[in-house]
């Protein structure tokens, strides 16, 4: 399989947003362990779930935007599965009805849209908020292997790992995302000094993956599950800086694993968040894949698409 589409003028790619917390505090369902797959099986949910992608699709063609649709798996490994008593078969019937799910919310926008994508979401094998200091690229790259199997059964066009902090995960996940020939999207979690949970800066955890992964690297790096003012300091200048494709901040700057226990949406100031991603967007001209984290929702993701494209045009008009 071909990698992710280099980047071509005047497309850029709109990803979902907070999945997760919208259907926890706006919707009120229960999300065991985080994962939102097992919302497949019920149909109050499967209807919240397809009005929240209709509402974010919508913002992509109202704008131009392609979107990237993704996000009900990122829970959907082995050891996750496991918590849930989710047997390795259901698992990738789950994973499956998952893409197959985003491909029919998506059927009524064909001739509206310029194109859709479609991303498996991989997280890490251990608590996104921990270090995960044990895991060896070895063992990640044998335990990804699962997950990115059905994903490339499945025909997605990238796999975009989420809130990874530790280095030899990434490492292991690039190697098994290449010998699956998925293209993969590698996105970190920085805190407010700018550094991943493990301690790197952000520009050391991607030079450190590229170089360890080699000829396996990721296809591009994002941020996720921070806020702008958290992540902006780590985009320090140099050639590292441009493997970074891909923005999707949280609404809040509040402590991140609070954002998914608080009991209510932390939804900050949408056009504030749309704002400074645009500010960001002008220099970083490189970066084209926007979309949202936790208590980010289509009203977010509006007033991103809105900036951009407002930037987009300003930029034609000189």
């Amino acid at each position: 399989m071909a990698g992710f589409p280099a980047q071509r003028e005047g497309v850029l790619y709109l990803t979902e947003g907070g999945q997760e917390t919208e259907l926890m505090y706006k919707h009120g369902h229960e999300l065991p362990e985080f994962a939102l797959y097992p919302l497949l099986d019920d149909p109050a949910a499967v209807a919240d779930l397809r009005d929240m992608y209709t509402r974010y699709l919508q913002v992509a063609a109202a704008y131009g935007m392609v979107p990237l649709m993704g996000g009900l798996d990122y829970r959907a490994s082995p050891d996750w599965a496991g918590k849930l008593g989710i047997s390795p078969v259901a698992l990738r019937d789950f994973q499956l009805r998952a893409i197959d799910f985003l491909r029919d919310v998506a059927r009524p926008f064909e001739g509206e849209l310029p194109e859709v994508l479609y991303s498996g979401v991989v997280g890490p094998r251990g608590d996104a908020y921990g270090q995960d200091l044990d895991i060896t690229a070895d063992e990640a790259a044998d335990y990804h292997s699962v997950q990115l199997a059905t994903l490339r059964e499945a025909g997605v066009d990238l796999v975009s790992a989420m809130t990874f902090n530790s280095v030899p995960e990434a490492v292991g996940l690039s190697r098994a995302a290449a010998a699956a020939q998925l293209p993969l999207s590698m996105s970190f979690m920085v805190d407010g000094t700018g550094r991943v949970l493990t301690g790197l800066t952000l520009r050391d955890a991607v030079e450190a993956v590229d170089a360890e992964a080699g000829d396996a690297r990721p296809d591009f790096y994002g941020i996720n599950c921070s806020h702008p003012d958290e992540f902006e300091p780590a985009l320090t200048a140099g050639p590292w800086l441009e493997r970074v494709r891909s923005l999707r901040p949280n609404a809040s700057s509040a402590d991140k694993q609070s954002l998914c226990t608080i009991g209510h949406l932390e939804s900050g100031d949408p056009q504030a968040l749309g704002a400074q991603v645009g500010v960001l967007s002008r220099r970083l001209p490189h970066v084209d894949v926007f979309g949202g984290c936790c208590g980010t929702w289509d009203d977010h993701l509006r007033a991103t698409a809105q900036a951009l494209r407002r930037d987009a045009a300003a930029q034609e008009t000189r």
